[in-house]
């Protein structure tokens, strides 16, 4: 069975993805998130939920046009269609429970930016204890330069079956996809669960998440992050 390894240990995989107003998780928003609940039915991975919502503002908040021209999510679209905060933050807790690992390309962003919401409009707290894989982590430890989805799609010949469109839905199926052809790579995904990469010359972008442990990433695919 695929993703073995992980199934040994967790009952549910969740994979999500965020498009936000900005970068800055303390202050910017979150106006989508989707995610895609995989469980083993009868011995094989199976997608048992797909869950994709825009997100609405807070009082005074707006879609900058550089975002809405990236994500063509504008802030009409926001009032009229976005869920409450609160509501979408009791969904995410539901498909949080039990014994679930969180996954996501690039996790550290869409963590810090699922955490702030959470502590404004749900309970931060559903975080806690749930072990993260960032594909990101992976993806740079196997392939050189660049390192985005897209780039992923692309080494692995995906272009044809899913799109990275800066659309939270679109890219967290495109995740799955990945997820399943590093799997078909190198079945060593469970050596990365709650071991990020950052990049040397960079650093770290904003707060560490506490269960997680960072390390500075360079190329070598002879020498994996977890060794």
């Amino acid at each position: 069975m695929a993703f073995e390894n992980l199934f040994q240990k967790y009952d549910r995989l969740v994979l999500f993805d965020t498009e936000t107003t900005g970068l800055q998780y303390s202050r910017d928003e979150i106006i989508e998130f989707a995610a895609v609940v995989v469980e083993p039915v009868a011995g094989t991975p199976t997608i048992v939920q797909e869950y994709d919502e825009l997100v609405a503002l807070s009082p005074g908040g707006f879609v900058p046009p550089k975002i809405q021209e990236l994500t063509g999510i504008s802030t009409q679209d926001l009032r009229e269609k976005g869920l409450p905060k609160a509501r979408v933050c009791r969904d995410i807790a539901q498909m949080f429970q039990g014994n679930t690992l969180l996954l996501a390309y690039n996790a550290h962003f869409d963590l810090s930016f699922l955490f702030y919401m959470l502590l404004r409009s749900g309970d931060p707290t559903i975080l806690k204890g749930k072990d993260k894989l960032d594909l990101l982590t992976v993806y740079r430890d196997r392939h050189s330069y660049p390192h985005r989805l897209c780039s992923a799609i692309e080494t692995y010949g995906l272009s044809g079956q899913v799109v990275n469109s800066h659309r939270a839905v679109d890219d967290v199926l495109a995740t799955v996809a990945v997820m399943k052809a590093m799997e078909e790579e190198k079945p060593d995904l469970q050596c990365y669960v709650n071991l990020f990469g950052y990049s040397p010359k960079y650093g770290l972008e904003g707060k560490p998440i506490g269960s997680v442990t960072y390390r500075p990433q360079g190329f070598d695919p002879q020498q994996p992050l977890y060794e």
